[in-house]
C-alpha cells in the first residue's frame, strides 16, 4: 500500500510540473508566443462564426465551442497555432486552427480566417463583424492539411 501511495504522490507532482505551465494563464501563453519566431504571415480580413455553429462538428472532428480561442483557415494544418492581430486597434489573440473556411460571401469579400466568438471579442471585431488582420503562424500543427 505504501508503494501505491508513493507512486501516486510522485505521479501528481510530475503532472503538476509538466502540465502546470501548459494550463497557466493566457498571459503566460501570450507572453511565450510573442517570443516565438513567426513562421508565416498573411494579411486579410477576419470574420467570426455565427451562433448556429455551436456544438457542431468541425472539419477536424472537434466539437465547436465558441468560448474557446479557435479558428478556421482554408489551408493551414489542423492544430496550427496562429496569432491574429486586428490592424486597426493592434489587439491580438492566439488561436488554434480546427476547421476549414471561410467560404461563400465572406471569402469573396477578402476574409482569410473565421474566428470563434471568444477570439473575435478579444480583438474587438464583434460589433463590425469583419476587420483587417495580420495572421502570424507561431507553430505548425500536426493535423491533416486537407
Amino acid at each position: 500500500m505504501r508503494f501505491v501511495f508513493r507512486f501516486s504522490t510522485r505521479l501528481i507532482v510530475i503532472s503538476l510540473v509538466v502540465i502546470g505551465p501548459l494550463a497557466g494563464s493566457s498571459a503566460y501563453s501570450a507572453e511565450k508566443a510573442s517570443a516565438t519566431p513567426v513562421l508565416e504571415t498573411q494579411i486579410g480580413d477576419a470574420t467570426f462564426y455565427g451562433s448556429s455553429f455551436e456544438g457542431r462538428k468541425t472539419a477536424s472532428g472537434r466539437i465547436f465551442d465558441g468560448s474557446q480561442a479557435i479558428a478556421a483557415h482554408r489551408t493551414y494544418r489542423f492544430g496550427t497555432l496562429v496569432r491574429v492581430t486586428n490592424l486597426q486597434n493592434k489587439r491580438s489573440v492566439n488561436v488554434v486552427i480546427v476547421d476549414r473556411g471561410p467560404y461563400g460571401k465572406n471569402r469573396r469579400e477578402g476574409a482569410i480566417i473565421d474566428l470563434s466568438p471568444a477570439a473575435a471579442k478579444k480583438i474587438g471585431i464583434i460589433q463590425r463583424g469583419q476587420a483587417k488582420v495580420r495572421i502570424e503562424v507561431l507553430a505548425w500543427g500536426n493535423g491533416d492539411p486537407d
